[in-house]
């Protein structure tokens, strides 16, 4: 496995790849990399003769100092990992590499980007698709690899795909869960001791909710998650948005669409930890 830091020579050796004729697959990361990410990139191993992943902390997609200054970086871990599950090049450069001059573009795309996340993170979107299409461009890949836990950007990032004309399959992976059920997540080891204890109560209280959406309104299904949660102490709710799962607007009933996921975001923990996850209640 090579790891670069400079964009020109990871170009090269993608140059000679493309001689061969080799198809290319790539996993776009900000590091702190777990068995989630491992998923993605033995998925793109499997399907690709050669893959590429990016570790790079995008600072463009935080709209809080705080969490860019926390978020967890270990490039060493990363490339251990990253080793193991068969990658063949690592892409880490510096802000000043991947930024050389302010990248001034404005990406939306309602509705799917200004909802849920949108809304509660202002700019966070537009800096997600500032990184990756400046990594498409780069990596020219034939496939790119995305985790269903971060569901709604994957819809964004379908949109920029569109909108752009970028010729490359998004290929979207399953959420990988710890045994109690917790979505696997760099936020994931910030977590002190006693917060990831009490973190795995979001996807038990959504994962009960299917079965009691069976014979209550959509309105009780979504109060009771959110009542649930919040009876843990130490979790906090930001949000709870049951939607179709092709546009993301809200819907007031279940007939309303034939596919219909439920988007949550909860604080956990004194200082606190942003988490995301999300369960699908009826799909197409």
């Amino acid at each position: 496995m090579k790891v670069f830091s400079k964009i020109v020579d990871l170009q090269n050796a993608l140059f000679d790849d493309r001689k061969q004729g080799k198809s290319i697959g790539f996993v776009p990361t900000m590091g702190a990399l777990h068995e989630g990410h491992a998923s993605l990139v033995r998925q793109s191993v499997k399907e690709n003769d050669v893959t590429v992943v990016s570790v790079f902390v995008n600072p463009t997609q935080f709209n809080d100092k705080n969490d860019l200054k926390n978020y967890p970086r270990d490039l060493d871990a990363d490339c251990r990992l990253l080793e193991a599950c068969g990658c063949d090049y690592v892409l880490a450069p510096s802000v000043e590499e991947m930024y050389p001059t302010p990248d001034t573009r404005h990406f939306e795309y309602p509705p799917v980007s200004t909802v849920m996340e949108g809304a509660h993170r202002p700019g966070h979107f537009n800096g997600v698709c500032q990184v990756v299409s400046r990594l498409f461009y780069i990596v020219r890949p034939l496939r790119s690899y995305f985790g269903e836990k971060d569901w709604q950007q994957i819809a964004v990032i379908k949109a920029m795909v569109r909108h752009l004309g970028i010729d490359v399959q998004i290929v979207e992976c399953p959420i990988v869960r710890d045994s109690d059920g917790l979505a696997r997540s760099s936020r994931n080891a910030l977590l002190a001791p006693d917060e990831r204890a009490i973190a795995p109560a979001i996807y038990k209280a959504l994962s009960e909710s299917v079965s009691y959406a069976k014979t209550h309104t959509l309105k009780e299904t979504h109060d009771k998650v959110v009542a649930d949660i919040n009876s843990v102490e130490g979790l906090d709710v930001e949000y709870f948005a049951i939607v179709d799962g092709n546009t993301l607007q809200d819907i007031a009933n279940w007939e309303d669409s034939p596919y219909v996921v439920g988007c949550i975001t909860v604080y956990c923990g004194k200082t606190p930890i942003r988490l995301i996850d999300h369960i699908k209640y009826k799909e197409s």
